[in-house]
């Protein structure tokens, strides 16, 4: 059993993030795994890193989106982005000057931060673009918005 599993309360309608969300679900449960079973340091490294670089992509999708279809909660979500952002980093950073080993807290606060963010912060921008209609929900962004394409 998962960790974390997806469920459709977490839907946004805009088909990307939701898929971007799922990815982050997936990371969270691998990083999960690697800690339960023990998995050699670098290992577990690498993982955390993917989770790192893999939401710092999804952010700057999410805000390019935000930016594109002048969504007026931006800047306050842009600044629950940076705040979650600078979290993560200073984990792994503690994580390879070996402060710390990758706790279950931490995956608890995953967890509760991510779930919290898409059930409430996320779900005002999927409201935003339901109400313009199939157009807005279904724009792509760019794939490669800050370097790294996933």
């Amino acid at each position: 059993m998962p960790f974390m599993e997806w469920d459709l309360s977490y839907e946004l309608g805009i088909h990307e993030f939701d898929e971007h969300h799922k990815h982050l679900i997936y990371l969270i449960n691998l990083t999960h795994d690697a800690i339960k079973s023990g998995v050699e340091r670098d290992e577990l490294g690498s993982v955390i890193d993917e989770l790192v670089d893999y939401s710092t992509y999804h952010f700057a999708a999410e805000e390019q989106w935000m930016m594109v279809h002048r969504y007026p909660g931006m800047s306050d979500h842009v600044g629950e982005h940076a705040r979650f952002t600078n979290w993560i980093v200073k984990i792994q950073e503690d994580f390879y000057t070996r402060k710390i080993w990758a706790a279950q807290e931490v995956l608890t606060f995953l967890i509760t931060w991510l779930t919290d963010h898409i059930l409430i912060t996320d779900a005002k921008y999927g409201r935003f673009a339901s109400k313009y209609g199939p157009a807005l929900s279904g724009t792509p962004v760019d794939k490669n918005v800050c370097g790294v394409n996933f």
